[in-house]
């Protein structure tokens, strides 16, 4: 079982809900998203792990590249 399925709330400052996915901590706040988690993951809910992808789309398409192959 994960975090998640055990009922986790979103780390993000101020928001109350339910987490629906765990990411890299440092991969949230690279995105330029605020947290209050303490550890390696961070649990966000749907709205803001939808923002989360918004803000960190043009990281993960460069990330994506680098392991294409033509």
């Amino acid at each position: 079982m994960g975090i998640v399925s055990k009922g986790a709330k979103c780390n993000y400052d101020g928001c109350e809900n339910d987490g629906i996915r765990s990411l890299n901590t440092s991969k949230v706040e690279n995105a330029g998203l605020s947290v209050n988690s303490v550890g390696k993951k961070t649990v966000l809910c749907r709205e803001h792990y939808k923002e989360y992808k918004k803000e960190s789309k043009g990281e993960r398409d460069l990330e994506r590249a680098r392991y294409d192959r033509f």
